[in-house]
């Protein structure tokens, strides 16, 4: 199963969810890069990447990640990942991003971290 993308909204925060696998073998870290690269043109200041369904990714989706954070960070923005698991979790890790880049077990969290401190959510 190749890479599948989908992007929602919860207020101020662009939710990627991926499924499937994104390695360069296969042409989908490419295609993972053109829709993030899109999204930063496109104004998008917070970003959440959903990994739980994401069962493999190699160090070209890695350096996919690390630049789209890099880039947030310079434009005033930011980049967070939720529920990475499995091999994506091990290779995150060695590549030291879990310790790098802010992540999240549960949605509410992450999303509830992007906002100021002291502000509070209003279902």
């Amino acid at each position: 199963m190749g890479l599948q993308i989908s992007i929602r909204k919860s207020g101020d925060v662009t939710i990627v969810d991926l499924r499937g696998r994104s390695t360069i073998d296969d042409g989908e870290s490419e295609s993972l890069s053109n829709q993030l690269q899109k999204l930063v043109a496109n104004g998008v200041r917070k970003l959440l990447l959903n990994l739980a369904d994401l069962a493999k990714v190699d160090s070209s989706a890695v350096a996919i990640i690390v630049r789209t954070y890099v880039s947030l960070k310079r434009e005033g923005g930011d980049l967070k990942l939720l529920s990475p698991s499995g091999l994506v979790l091990e290779v995150l890790t060695v590549f030291r991003l879990i310790s790098t880049i802010p992540t999240f077990e549960n949605e509410a969290e992450a999303l509830a971290s992007f906002q100021p401190r002291g502000y509070t959510a209003t279902p």
